[in-house]
């Protein structure tokens, strides 16, 4: 059930993107899979909170009741037995808001857009009850025994930290190529501003998402239009000196720096294999430099490269097993209004998107079992120099944010009492 219901995702999500051009009017508009809307979600009720209540915080069993009642109400399914929080309405706005401004739709959204196909057959769609049942995870429900109480022995420990790393390897990369595709995407930039360190902890991405907020932009439009201004402006065009970001320069120079790598890389290398390689190669350099080969995170962005590299490839071969290659030099049409980036139309159209086939797989891929070790992503657990997502877009003034079902709290001072 499981695998049937996850390619009936996929192929949903494939069946969205060969009619994009009608279903949205951005090409370059990515999808937030099953843990993803949860994060946002997440994050919409602390917001909400702190509109209502002053803080910026949410139990988890708020958000897991949330979750229920979101699904059903989305695909208009029956809600009598579900329990609505208060303010609902309100979340809803914030978390649909989240999506819009970082240009992302969510599977529900898909599978909406995908129905209102004429062309769209009966057989190629997934009921509303199965995508509920995926994206809710129950497909772990029955004949699944792995969630049953085994003593946890050096080796069996051992592998878990081994698999948790791993993770935390694919989420970079994955938030990496979503960044270098959907620029807007303030998620994928939540988890990679500061990976490696850069010194933009929590205090510089709460500078970046006040001045996103007071300018109506994305986070990285921002952070790259206050470089640009530093690189390339005279003293008439220069920041105010009292400007919150000019105390993170460094690391914002740093990190718009490197996604420039990754976007002449996109733009200057037309074989999307070649590009896409590169791209991960460069990426995968960047995370293990100052490691130790023997390091397990080292070892697992190494695995990951390699992992997507091949997976690249085999996209590439998919697509030119079904169509042929041009093998002329006559250059290409001129690119339409809608054209995936008017940039590189020319060079790195291709690679772009191929990387979407990438990032949509992983949108389709089954939800994180546990929910609750995904929502609060501790950072003793993970092996390099990240910061929770609640916690980087948590206002530094807030102190802490309460777990009700774990009775245990994670400090998130600013330095201030």
């Amino acid at each position: 059930m499981a695998v049937l219901n996850q390619k009936s995702v996929l192929d949903m999500i494939k069946e969205f993107r060969r009619n994009w051009h009608a279903l949205c009017n951005s090409e370059r508009m990515t999808i937030c899979g099953a843990d993803s809307m949860l994060l946002v979600l997440q994050l919409s009720m602390a917001e909400n909170n702190k509109q209502h209540s002053g803080e910026f915080t949410v139990s988890l069993s708020d958000v897991f009741l949330t979750w229920k009642y979101l699904l059903h109400e989305k695909l208009n399914l029956p809600i009598e037995n579900v329990k609505v929080i208060d303010h609902y309405e309100d979340i809803r706005k914030t978390y649909d808001d989240f999506l819009k401004n970082s240009n992302m739709l969510d599977l529900i959204d898909v599978y909406q857009r995908c129905k209102i196909l004429t062309s769209n057959c009966e057989n190629n769609t997934i009921s509303p009850s199965q995508l509920r049942d995926f994206l809710s995870g129950k497909q772990h429900a029955e004949g699944d025994e792995t969630d049953l109480y085994v003593p946890i022995s050096p080796v069996s420990k051992q592998n878990q930290d081994n698999e948790k790393v791993q993770l935390v390897a694919r989420k970079i990369f994955f938030s990496y190529l979503n960044l270098l595709v959907n620029s807007k995407n303030d998620l994928a930039l939540a988890h990679i501003l500061n990976i490696p360190d850069r010194g933009l902890g929590r205090e510089a991405f709460t500078d970046l998402k006040h001045a996103a907020r007071e300018k109506q932009m994305s986070i990285f439009l921002v952070a790259t239009s206050f470089i640009r201004t530093i690189e390339l402006g005279g003293k008439g065009y220069a920041p105010s000196p009292s400007d919150p970001l000019r105390t993170h320069v460094k690391g914002l120079s740093n990190f718009i720096n490197f996604i420039d790598k990754l976007d002449e890389i996109l733009g200057e290398i037309s074989n999307p294999s070649i590009a896409g390689g590169r791209i991960l190669s460069v990426i995968k350099m960047q995370l293990i430099k100052g490691h130790n080969s023997r390091d397990p995170f080292y070892k697992a962005v190494e695995e990951v490269a390699q992992d997507l590299d091949l997976r690249i490839k085999n996209i590439i071969n998919s697509q030119q097993g079904g169509v042929a290659v041009s093998t002329t030099d006559i250059s290409p049409a001129r690119p339409k209004s809608y054209t995936i980036n008017h940039g590189t139309a020319y060079c790195g159209r291709d690679t772009v998107k191929t990387l979407l086939v990438l990032l949509d797989e992983e949108a389709a891929t089954v939800p994180t079992k546990n929910k609750a070790e995904l929502l609060h992503d501790d950072e003793n657990t993970i092996h390099h120099n990240g910061t929770s997502i609640l916690t980087l877009f948590r206002g530094y003034k807030f102190t802490c944010w309460k777990i009700n079902n774990w009775n245990k709290f994670w400090k998130c001072s600013s330095g201030q009492e």
